[in-house]
């Protein structure tokens, strides 16, 4: 570190913060990559099972910290020639780290838009189309069965209608759900 000693103390502040944070950076980076707990006893800055809670994002956390600290170090040094007070430095060096810190918040949002919950849900049927499978009685006197796309997965469900017998291949549409498992369809 005989490199850093010649430097300002203000510079070499920002090295000192800089190299250890980008290491750890780089480490925790990889290990996320690798699948590897990189939170060493820590808690972690967000809920991992991304169920819908209202606050999925911690402020203060490792992370945050780490990601503060790199944007506030790097900024200060790719800034320290150009503006020579430390004054109008730091504070600028700060707002670079806060926003290291929500621009994380900003992809962690993203990456959990891309979740995608295909678990079947009755209830995600109503108003589809679908084709009957097995002839469905009038006038609910009996179930027959229909062929449904939900989410791209086919699925065959009991249903009947409050009309006349809808014959096998006809196309229907979902109407209503009772009981949560019985499927009420009209002709389409």
């Amino acid at each position: 570190m005989e490199i850093l000693e010649n430097l300002e103390p203000l510079l070499r502040t920002f090295w000192y913060v800089a190299i250890p944070i980008s290491v750890i950076f780089i480490i925790q980076t990889i290990l996320t990559f690798v699948g590897a707990d990189a939170s060493d006893g820590l808690e972690p800055d967000f809920n991992g099972d991304f169920d819908g809670a209202d606050s999925p994002f911690q402020l203060f956390s490792l992370r945050n910290l780490i990601n503060f600290l790199l944007g506030f170090s790097w900024a200060g040094i790719s800034f320290y020639s150009s503006i020579n007070n430390p004054y109008i430095l730091i504070p600028l060096s700060i707002i670079i780290g806060c926003l290291f810190v929500y621009l994380f918040f900003i992809i962690i949002k993203q990456v959990q838009k891309l979740e995608e919950d295909n678990s079947f849900k009755i209830s995600n049927t109503l108003n589809k189309t679908a084709e009957v499978y097995l002839t469905i009685p009038e006038r609910k006197t009996g179930k027959g069965k229909i062929m449904i796309s939900v989410n791209g997965a086919f699925h065959e469900l009991e249903a009947m209608t409050e009309n006349e017998a809808i014959v096998s291949g006809a196309l229907v549409k979902v109407v209503a759900i009772e009981n949560e498992n019985i499927i009420i369809v009209k002709p389409f």
